[in-house]
C-alpha cells in the first residue's frame, strides 16, 4: 500500500476518535514516555523562564518559590496582611502546601532519616537511592510501558467504534504489565549498547520500530521472541519506514512555527495514527509470508471484527440477559413514583422491588459488555489472554439500586456513631482529652448520618456518571456543612462549634477544601461500597424485632436532638478553641468537620 493511502486511513480513524487519540498522545508527552520534542520548544521556553530570579541556595535549605502566588493575586490579603480563604497554618493541605512551597519537606526527610540512622552523610546517600530507586521504579513501570499501551489503543481505534478509557489499563486486566516492562526494558537495552556504534543505533532503531506494536498485540509474549520478530518484519522495510517519518516533517515544521500547537492538536496524534495503519500493513504481509514467528500475531480481532455469530456465542449469557424483557416495578402514581424516580426512595421494600433490582445489577454488569456483543467495542473475551472476572462480593455491589425507608434509617444512625467515634477517637490521640463532640449529648453526629443519607437520595439520578457524582457530592456537602454551621451560630449566639480559619482554601471558617476534598471521596465510598453493603445486610436482616430496634434507637436520638436545642453540649474540647490548638503542623485529617469539632445538627 502506498503512502497516501496509509495516511488517508490514518487520518479517518483519527478523526473518528480525534479527542481521544490527542489525549493519549499529550498524556505520553507529559510522561515524557514519547513525542519529547512535540513540545520541546515550549519546554525550553518554560525552563528558561523558571530559571530567571532563582538563587543559588540549596535545595536542602528551601527555595523561596510559592506555589500559591497566582491565588495571592486573586485574594488580596486583608488589613491585617494575611489571607483569610488561603489559610496556611493549620490543616493538612495548609502544611503540605507550606513545606512544598518553601522546599521545607526535604529537609524534614533529610532530618528524619539522619536521625534514625545516627549519620548525616548516610542519610544524604540513602536518601540519593532512594530517589534513584524510586525514578527507575517510575521509568520501568510507566514510562517504559505506557508507549505499549497506546499502540493498543491506536489499532483498536483503527477497528472499533468506541474505546473505552479502561482499556488503558487492558494490561493489568490480563496481568501482563511486569512482562511488557521487562520486554520494553530488554529492547531499551539493546537500543543503548547499539547506539554506542557508528550505524548501529540507527539501524537498529528501526530493527526494533515494531516491539511495542507486537506487545500492544500479544502482552505474553517473550523479550527475545518479540524482537526477533520485530528483526525479520522490519527487513527490507527500514529506509521505507524513515522516508515514512521524512514525509511528516511539513507538518513538524509548521508545529514548530506555532509554538508546538499544532504538533500537539494534529501532527501527533496522526502520525500515531499513520503509523499504526503501516504496522497493520506490515503484519498482513508477515502473515501473507508466513515468516517465523508470525503465529504470535494472533489477536486477529485488532484487525477486523469477529462475525455476530461467534460474539452471539462467546457471549451467550450477556445476550440472554439482553433479549429478556426487563423487570418493571409496581405502576404507581403521584409522589410515590416521583420518590422512587428522581431520588432511588421506595417507603417499602417488597418481593416486586427485589426483583427489579436483581434485574438492574445483571444489567449493570453487562453493560460494558452490551457493546462487544454489537461489535462496537473490543470483544475482550475473544482475546487469547483471558481477563480478571469481577468477585462475588464485588458484583453484589451494584449501585443502582433503590432505598428503603429502613435501609435509609439505618445508614444514617450508622454513620452518624461512626462519625462520634472518629471524632472522640481522634481527639483522644492528638490532644489526650475524652471529650464527647458535637453538640449532642449521645454517641452520635448527625452531620456525617445526614451527609450520606443525602448523598443517596439527591444524587440519585448521578450515580452512572462517577466524575459528575464526585464533584456534585463536594458542592451538595460544602451547601450542606456551610449552611449547619451559619444556623447553628445564629441559634446559639455566636458560638462555633467548629472553625476553618487557617486551613487552606477555607470560606469565611465554615468549609476549607481539605474537607471538601474528604467529603467527596467518602461521599463515592457511600455511593459505590458503603451504601450497598448496608442495603445488602439491612434486606438479609430485615425482621419485625430488627425494625422495632431501629425505631427504638432512631426515638432516643430525636429526644437527644430534642433536649439538645435547648441545652447543646458545648465547654473544653467541643466549642473551646483554646483547648484545641494543634499540636504540630502535620496532622491527619480531622474528620470531615474539622479539629475544633464536628457540625451536630441538620
Amino acid at each position: 500500500m502506498k503512502r497516501r493511502e496509509i495516511k488517508r486511513r490514518g487520518r479517518q480513524f483519527l478523526k473518528a476518535h480525534y479527542l481521544l487519540l490527542v489525549a493519549a498522545c499529550l498524556a505520553a508527552v507529559l510522561l515524557s514516555a514519547e513525542y519529547q520534542g512535540t513540545v520541546g520548544f515550549i519546554q525550553a521556553q518554560s525552563s528558561t523562564a523558571g530559571l530567571e530570579g532563582q538563587t543559588d541556595a540549596s535545595v536542602w535549605q528551601g527555595s523561596h518559590i510559592d506555589l500559591s502566588d497566582v491565588l495571592q493575586k486573586m485574594f488580596p490579603p486583608d488589613e491585617s496582611g494575611t489571607n483569610p480563604i488561603l489559610g496556611r497554618s493549620r490543616g493538612v493541605l495548609a502544611a503540605l502546601v507550606n513545606q512544598v512551597s518553601s522546599g521545607s519537606i526535604l529537609v524534614t526527610i533529610a532530618s528524619a532519616v539522619s536521625s534514625l540512622l545516627g549519620s548525616e552523610s548516610a542519610a544524604y546517600i540513602l536518601m540519593i537511592c532512594a530517589g534513584a530507586l524510586l525514578f527507575f521504579a517510575f521509568w520501568f513501570l510507566v514510562q517504559n510501558v505506557y508507549p505499549v499501551m497506546l499502540r493498543r489503543i491506536l489499532l483498536e481505534c483503527r477497528t472499533y467504534q468506541s474505546v473505552p478509557l479502561h482499556r488503558f489499563l487492558y494490561l493489568l486486566r490480563v496481568r501482563k504489565w511486569l512482562r511488557a516492562a521487562w520486554v520494553m526494558f530488554v529492547k531499551s537495552a539493546y537500543l543503548f549498547f547499539w547506539s554506542l556504534t557508528v550505524v548501529g543505533g540507527v539501524v537498529k532503531r528501526y530493527s526494533y520500530y515494531l516491539v511495542p506494536y507486537i506487545v500492544a498485540e500479544n502482552p505474553a509474549v517473550s523479550a527475545r521472541a518479540a524482537i526477533s520478530l520485530s528483526r525479520r518484519m522490519m527487513k527490507g522495510h527500514k529506509w521505507q519506514c524513515f522516508i515514512f517519518e521524512l514525509s511528516f516533517l511539513g507538518w513538524i515544521i509548521l508545529g514548530a512555527l506555532t509554538l508546538g500547537l499544532v504538533n500537539l492538536f494534529y501532527t501527533t496524534p496522526y502520525q500515531a495514527a499513520a503509523f499504526a495503519e503501516y504496522y497493520a500493513q506490515l503484519r498482513a504481509q508477515a502473515k501473507a509470508q508466513n515468516l517465523p514467528g508470525c503465529e504470535l500475531l494472533n489477536d486477529d480481532c485488532l484487525y477486523g471484527k469477529a462475525d455476530q455469530a461467534t460474539l452471539n456465542t462467546r457471549y451467550a449469557d450477556v445476550v440472554e440477559i439482553l433479549n429478556q424483557p426487563p423487570v418493571e416495578l409496581e405502576q404507581t402514581a403521584g409522589w410515590r413514583a416521583f420518590l422512587a424516580k428522581w431520588f432511588g426512595l421506595i417507603l417499602f421494600p417488597t418481593q416486586r422491588e427485589r426483583l427489579y433490582e436483581q434485574d438492574q445489577a445483571r444489567r449493570l454488569q453487562v453493560r460494558n459488555l452490551a457493546d462487544e456483543v454489537a461489535g462496537q467495542t473490543y470483544p475482550t473475551r475473544l482475546f487469547s489472554i483471558s481477563e480478571q472476572s469481577k468477585r462475588r462480593l464485588t458484583a453484589s455491589l451494584h449501585y443502582v439500586r433503590h432505598y428503603s425507608i429502613w435501609s435509609l434509617m439505618v445508614m444514617f444512625l450508622g454513620f452518624s456513631f461512626v462519625g462520634w467515634l472518629w471524632e472522640v477517637s481522634f481527639c483522644l490521640v492528638t490532644q489526650g482529652i475524652l471529650v464527647n463532640r458535637g453538640a449532642l449529648h449521645g454517641p452520635w453526629l448527625p452531620i456525617y448520618g445526614s451527609g450520606a443519607v443525602l448523598i443517596l437520595l439527591v444524587l440519585n439520578r448521578l450515580r452512572k456518571h462517577p466524575v459528575a457524582e464526585f464533584l456534585a457530592t463536594i458542592v451538595l456537602c460544602g451547601a450542606l456543612e456551610y449552611t449547619v454551621s451559619l444556623v447553628m451560630e445564629i441559634t446559639s449566639g455566636g458560638v462555633r462549634w467548629w472553625d476553618y480559619t487557617g486551613y487552606f482554601l477555607n470560606l469565611n471558617g465554615r468549609i476549607c477544601a481539605e474537607g471538601l476534598l474528604v467529603f467527596g471521596i467518602g461521599g463515592m465510598a457511600v455511593v459505590y461500597v458503603l451504601g450497598p453493603l448496608v442495603d445488602n445486610l439491612v434486606q438479609r436482616l430485615d425482621s419485625r424485632t430488627g425494625r422495632a430496634v431501629c425505631l427504638a434507637v432512631m426515638a432516643v436520638f430525636l429526644v437527644d436532638w430534642t433536649y439538645s436545642q435547648f441545652s447543646p453540649n458545648q465547654g473544653e474540647g467541643i466549642t473551646d478553641d483554646d483547648q484545641l490548638a494543634p499540636s504540630s503542623s502535620i496532622q491527619v485529617w480531622e474528620g470531615a468537620d474539622g479539629e475544633d469539632g464536628p457540625a451536630p445538627l441538620l
